[in-house]
C-alpha cells in the first residue's frame, strides 16, 4: 500500500531538490490560477493516492519559492539541512504525539536529549526548560506566560487560577524596535499591545540600557522586560549585560528574544554579542532560521521550570503522567497533541556538530559582509548597518535623489535570481537581505548581487 506511493513521493521531493540551487528562487504562478489548478469540487469517492500526489503536485509546484535554496535572503528564513528533511520525513511516518512520555517514550527521549544540547550550544543554563513549539511567535508566547506566572506570583497572585481580572498590574517593557511578535504575545496572553512601554533605541536598532533604567524607575509592582538578540532588520543586539544589571536591580523579568540571533552563541568570533544573555529569565529561539530545520519548530526555553510547568502544564485523570526522570513534553508547550517537533532538531545537531553549526553561522555571517560590499559599493546605494551579523539593510536613491528602493525590490523579486525583503527603516523604505541558509555559497552572493546591481541600474 506504502512503497509505491512513498517512492513516487520520494521521486517528486528529490526531483525538487536536486533543481533547488538553479531554479527560479520567485514563484511563477498567480493565486487565481493556483486556486483554479487546485480547487474544484470534493471528489464524490475514493480517488487514486498516487493520481492524489502528482496532481497536487503539478498544481503546486508553480507557486512554490525557493526558499529553501541558496538566493533566498528574505524573512531571515533558513533552508532545511538533508538529515533534517529526513527526521522530518520520519516524524510524519512514524506519527507519534509528543505530549506524554507514554504516548510514545521515544519522542519524550528525543526531546530530552535535543532539549539538553540546545542549552549547551547556546550557553544556556543547564537546568532551563524547554517547549518544543511551532516558531518564535509561540516561543515568545510561552514564556511570557511563564513570566506572567512568575511575577504574579511574588505579588501574591495566581494569574492561571484567577486570570488577569483584580490582578495586580503588570507592566511589559521592550524597546522601540523590538520584534512584532513581542506585541502579538502580549495580545495573547491578555496583557495588550497598546500597553507594552516602549524605550528608546539606538540607530541600529538597539534598546539603551540607560533609557531602561529611566523606563524603570517610573514602574511599580511586577514587570517584564523584553531584551532582542538579532534585530530583525540590522542584526544587531541589545547591551544584555547592561540591560541584566538593570532588571536585576528592578527584581523584573527578562526576557530574551533571540528567534536567529542566540544561534550566534554557537560562533567562536560571534557569541561575545550575547554577553549577559544567559542571565535573563527565558529566551525565544527558532529553529527553521540558523538551525535550518523545516517549518515549523521554535524553542521556549525557561530559567524557572517551574513556572514554565505551571503556566503551560494540563492536568485531568485520564492523562497518565510521567515518572519523575521521563518527559512529558506538554507540560512546557501550549498544545497537547503534537508530532514530534524535536525530531529534525536532533538530526540536525547530530549532522552537524557543534564545529558544523559553528561554520554554518559564520558562513552565513561572511556572505553578509560580502553582500554588503558588493552592493555598498554600487553608486546610489547605501548600507545603513553595521553589519555584525547576517542581516543587511540596504537603500537604493536615484540620481534625483529619490529613494527608488521598492522599485528595486520589485525588480529583484520577479527577476528570479534572488528573492529579498522590504522594511522601513528611520521612516523611508529599505531592503533587507538575511543571508541564512546552508546551501549559500559567495558566488550565491556575487550572483545575487550582480542581480540587484542590474535591478538598480534599470530604475535609476
Amino acid at each position: 500500500m506504502y512503497e509505491p506511493l512513498l517512492s513516487r513521493t520520494h521521486d517528486l521531493a528529490s526531483a525538487f531538490l536536486e533543481t533547488i540551487d538553479t531554479r527560479p528562487v520567485n514563484a511563477r504562478a498567480t493565486f487565481a490560477t493556483l486556486l483554479a489548478a487546485l480547487g474544484g469540487p470534493i471528489p464524490d469517492g475514493p480517488q487514486d493516492p498516487m493520481m492524489v500526489i502528482d496532481h497536487l503536485v503539478r498544481s503546486a509546484e508553480p507557486g512554490l519559492v525557493a526558499s529553501a535554496g541558496p538566493r533566498y535572503f528574505g524573512f531571515v528564513t533558513g533552508g532545511s539541512l538533508p538529515a533534517a528533511v529526513a527526521a522530518e520525513w520520519l516524524a510524519s511516518t512514524w506519527d507519534q504525539n509528543a505530549a506524554l512520555h507514554v504516548l510514545s517514550p521515544a519522542m519524550s527521549a528525543i526531546e530530552e536529549v535535543a532539549a539538553g544540547w540546545i542549552l549547551d550550544l547556546l550557553r544556556l543554563p543547564p537546568t532551563a526548560s524547554v517547549g518544543f513549539v511551532t516558531g518564535a511567535t509561540m516561543a515568545n508566547v510561552t514564556a511570557l506566560a511563564a513570566a506572567r506566572h512568575e511575577v504574579l506570583r511574588r505579588a501574591g497572585w495566581d494569574v492561571e487560577a484567577f486570570g488577569l481580572q483584580g490582578a495586580p498590574r503588570l507592566t511589559v517593557v521592550a524597546g522601540a524596535e523590538a520584534h512584532a511578535s513581542i506585541r502579538s504575545a502580549c495580545r495573547l496572553v491578555g496583557l495588550g499591545a497598546s500597553t507594552i512601554v516602549s524605550v528608546a533605541a539606538d540607530s541600529q536598532g538597539r534598546m539603551r540600557a540607560g533609557s531602561l533604567a529611566e523606563a524603570l524607575a517610573r514602574i511599580d509592582g511586577p514587570t517584564i522586560v523584553c531584551a532582542q538578540a538579532g534585530n530583525v532588520n540590522t542584526g544587531a543586539f541589545d547591551p544584555l549585560a547592561a540591560i541584566a544589571d538593570v532588571t536585576g536591580r528592578h527584581a523584573a523579568w527578562l526576557h530574551v528574544d533571540g528567534a536567529f540571533g542566540l544561534w550566534a552563541a554557537a560562533s567562536p568570533s560571534r557569541r561575545h554579542w550575547l554577553d549577559g544573555a544567559d542571565r535573563a529569565d527565558s529566551w525565544t529561539i527558532d529553529g527553521h532560521k540558523w538551525l535550518n530545520v523545516p517549518y515549523d519548530c521554535g524553542m521556549a526555553v525557561v530559567a524557572h521550570p517551574a513556572a514554565h510547568r505551571a503556566a503551560m502544564g494540563q492536568t485531568a485523570a485520564y492523562l497518565i503522567r510521567a515518572a519523575s526522570e521521563e518527559r512529558d513534553g506538554m507540560d512546557w508547550t501550549p498544545e497537547a497533541s503534537r508530532r514530534g517537533r524535536a525530531l529534525p532538531v536532533y538530526a540536525a545537531i547530530a549532522s552537524l556538530g557543534r564545529r558544523g553549526l559553528a561554520d554554518l553561522v559564520e558562513r552565513c555571517c561572511e556572505g553578509a559582509t560580502q553582500m554588503a560590499a558588493r552592493v555598498g559599493a554600487l553608486p546610489g546605494a547605501r548600507v545603513l548597518n553595521d553589519v555584525v551579523l547576517n542581516q543587511v539593510l540596504v537603500r537604493f536613491t536615484s540620481r534625483g535623489g529619490v529613494n527608488v528602493t521598492p522599485a528595486v525590490m520589485e525588480r529583484v523579486q520577479t527577476s528570479g535570481v534572488c528573492w529579498a525583503g522590504g522594511t522601513s527603516w528611520a521612516g523611508e523604505p529599505a531592503m533587507r537581505i538575511s543571508i541564512s541558509g546552508w546551501r549559500t555559497t559567495p558566488e550565491d552572493v556575487a550572483a545575487s548581487a550582480d542581480a540587484i546591481g542590474a535591478a538598480f541600474d534599470a530604475v535609476r
